[in-house]
Order: C-alpha cells, then structure tokens, then sequence
C-alpha cells in the first residue's frame, strides 16, 4: 500500500495484537470502575451504555469516515489507504484489525473526550465496556473473513457484512451488530440480495 519501508509495516498488524494492547487497560479500568462505589444496577446499566455508545461509534466511523471519499486524486488516495484496500483485498490477514498506529491514537483520543463529558464515577465502567465493544468489533471482523460459522448469531452477523463487501457497499456499515443500520435507514434492499452471489461458506 505505501512505497515507504517504514509506513507500509505500520499499516499491518496480526489479528492478536489488538488483544494484547488493550486487555490489560480494560483490566485496570474494571479495576479502577470497582472502587467508584455505584450501586450494581448502575454498573450494569453504565456496562451497557458504553457497549452500545461503541456500536454507535463504529458504525459512525465506518459509514462517515471510512466510506468518505474525498474529491481529487488525492481523496481517492486517501479513501483507499483508509478503508478501499480492504474493500479491494478483503481476505488480506494483515489488514482486519485496527494497526496500532492507528487504534492508539483514537484510543487516546476517545479516552480525553469521555473522560471529559462522563464522571469518574462513571467513566471507568463505561470506558471499559466501550473497549470491549472495540475488541469484539476488531476480532469480529477478522473472524468474519476467516471462521466458517455453520449457524446462530454469528452466521447471520457475517452473511450481514459481506453483504457489504460483495453486493452492496453502501448499506450495512454495523459490523458488530446490524442495529444502527435498521434505526438510521441503511439496511440492504433486499431485493437486490441474492445469496448465491457470495463466497462458499457464508450462504444461508
């Protein structure tokens, strides 16, 4: 993707690493979410919010951010490092899971501005489980292109994105979950879905 020894490492990552980077920081947010003396419904309804604020941001991103192409050359240039080469190579190994060049800094970025509108109280609890949306989304995602799932949720969830990928790229942005696409009008037309169309393994 980039003619520079040192940029195009950067743009690569084994699916694992996401797991060992942001574990142990979502091991010490429960930790730290255990000692904000909240009542357990309040852990457990600030645990969900922050699991559905994440499919929220994900399904932002990857629809207004990812599928944003700018004009010119250079948009198209930029469309392409950002999100088109997964479109073009969606079975590339390398490049399913967030690089940390990249997921580091949205995960600093992320922490400052919550940590900014959320109390402390609150906001350990919720950012661990905004991370743990994040690793799901991001090992989801691989699994999704390279785990042949014979029925259940996870099935659906993968015949779901790649819908995307292989007959309509402008519907189905949720990758973790279908919701946002279904309250904010961009579930696929069905009519134009037709199963045998995509790769062995995935049909119903």
């Amino acid at each position: 993707m980039f003619k520079s020894n040192l940029l195009e490492p950067l743009s690569k990552v084994h699916y694992t690493v996401p797991l060992f980077l942001f574990i142990p920081v979502i091991l010490y947010c429960l930790y730290r979410c255990l000692n904000a003396g909240l009542w357990w419904w309040e852990y457990l309804v600030t645990f969900i919010i922050g699991l559905v604020v994440w499919t929220l941001t994900e399904y932002i991103m990857h629809r207004y951010v990812f599928h944003c192409e700018l004009p010119g050359e250079i948009g198209k240039r930029l469309h392409f490092i950002i999100h088109g080469v997964h479109h073009d190579y969606p079975s590339d190994r390398l490049r399913l899971v967030m690089p940390p060049s990249l997921s580091i800094p949205l995960a600093i970025g992320f922490y400052y501005f919550f940590r900014f509108i959320i109390p402390l109280s609150y906001f350990w609890c919720f950012f661990a489980a905004f991370l743990i949306g994040y690793l799901v989304y991001d090992i989801g995602h691989y699994a999704m292109h390279h785990f042949n799932f014979k029925s259940g949720i996870f099935k659906r969830i993968k015949q779901h994105h790649m819908l995307h990928h292989y007959q309509q790229p402008e519907k189905g942005y949720g990758v973790s979950s279908p919701l946002w696409d279904h309250i904010l009008g961009s579930v696929f037309d069905k009519a134009q879905s037709v199963k045998t169309d995509l790769p062995r393994g995935i049909r119903k």
